[in-house]
């Protein structure tokens, strides 16, 4: 049996230690951080969203990027495998909407504390305070292998080193980069490293007045450079600076590479997607029939949350003042044609600090997807957000963390 290094205790470094120790291994887990799961502390608003319930291939359909690489991981540990294992552990789950599975306890906490249960079960020597300076290798007749870390507290030998160091985002978490730079150090490419499931930026001023109004069951549909480009079904958040919220973030995944381009992205919103235009226009007219005696800025409360009102009549360039009973029809169907088709040109993506994973990450092409050990360092394993895979929101970003953790654990030796 052979000493493994674990480089970063988050999701994907515990998952890959356990399983390496569960081979039989002596596992150490080094963590720069006081504690290990720090980022997990913060996934899903606190509660954690440990997987998706969907089946194996709707899972590969929401990874976004290099789902194929991720099949032989996806089959080494499945998300029904990623509940069974916390359930053993003592952490009951539930399925949520859209599939994503919790804690049942709606505790982060419940799921760190299932895994350090397990690290401990299976001996795992834990180093907190320990960042991974650097890979030491070695030439032989096979090429570079691995021999060793350096550390701050010294040199530690072993016979293979786990990476698992995360991305770039959230950086206070303790995801500063550090495994993108050892891996270029060992000849590895990294792709560009962008920020997604990150809110977006927008150019109308509107959006302040809006700031905390989220909205349920709204169609986003984005079109890029006056192409349609991505459409989903959901719920979105207005903030200060533009929008946020589950469907928003999904489509950033998308978006920040068009982005960077300097391309031209616009944001068309329909408020009551399960109305067509005709059937909207009924609808507005048997509520303005109800207040036909009232200004226009007190008809709306049963089409339109109260803040919403003020923006939806100043885009109108209807008088707020104007009877109902005054309003044209050129003027009801321009309405209509907001509340179908409310515009906002999106201008950039919010910065690594606010975006939930990384886009981009070491060269999958470099990676046997099979082991996940890299094709130019013998001994040399990754895992999680390290790698150049990223999902949609809804549990699949942590599953590529189990997912290939267990596989790079099990195959390391």
């Amino acid at each position: 049996m052979g000493i493994i290094a674990v480089a970063g205790g988050g999701a994907a470094g515990m998952m890959a230690a356990i399983s390496a120790a569960e081979c039989g291994h002596t596992v150490h887990l080094f963590e720069k951080n006081e504690k290990l799961g720090k980022k997990l502390y913060i996934t899903g608003k606190g509660r954690c969203n440990i997987t998706n319930g969907a089946d194996l291939e709707e899972i590969r359909k929401n990874i976004v990027t290099n789902n194929k690489f991720m099949y032989s991981a996806l089959y080494t540990m499945s998300n029904d495998d990623v509940v069974r294992m916390f359930e053993e552990a003592g952490v009951k789950t539930k399925i949520e909407r859209g599939n994503r599975i919790f804690p049942e306890s709606d505790r982060a906490g419940d799921v760190i504390d299932g895994l350090a249960g397990m690290l401990k079960r299976n001996h795992v020597q834990i180093h907190l305070n320990t960042a991974v300076k650097k890979i030491l290798t070695e030439s032989g007749d096979g090429g570079e292998r691995v021999r060793g870390i350096l550390t701050g507290e010294g040199t530690f030998s072993c016979d293979c080193v786990i990476i698992a160091t995360g991305g770039v985002s959230y950086p206070s978490t303790g995801s500063t980069g550090d495994g993108h730079r050892m891996a270029e150090e060992l000849g590895h490419h990294v792709t560009e490293l962008l920020p997604a499931l990150v809110p977006l930026n927008v150019k109308e001023e509107f959006v302040k007045d809006l700031q905390g109004l989220a909205l349920k069951n709204i169609m986003a549909t984005f079109y890029v450079d006056g192409k349609k480009f991505h459409e989903a079904f959901g719920e979105m958040l207005f903030t200060h600076f533009g929008v946020s919220g589950p469907v928003i973030l999904s489509a950033s995944s998308l978006l920040t590479t068009v982005l960077k381009q300097g391309k031209q992205v616009e944001l068309v919103i329909d408020l009551k997607p399960a109305l067509d235009e005709k059937t909207l226009d009924e609808r507005i007219q048997r509520e303005f029939d109800s207040f036909h005696k009232r200004d226009f800025r007190n008809s709306l409360s049963n089409l339109l949350p109260k803040s919403m009102i003020p923006v939806i009549i100043s885009l109108s360039e209807i008088d707020e003042y104007k009877k109902v009973y005054d309003i044209t029809r050129e003027e009801r169907l321009k309405l209509v044609g907001l509340l179908k088709q409310l515009r906002m040109t999106v201008t950039s993506t919010r910065g690594f600090h606010e975006a939930i994973i990384t886009k981009g990450g070491v060269n999958v092409k470099e990676v046997n997807p099979a082991t996940m050990e890299s094709k130019i360092v013998k001994g040399l394993f990754f895992a999680g957000e390290i790698l150049d895979v990223d999902a949609y929101t809804g549990g699949f970003n942590l599953q590529i963390a189990w997912s290939t953790g267990r596989l790079a654990g099990f195959s390391a030796e």
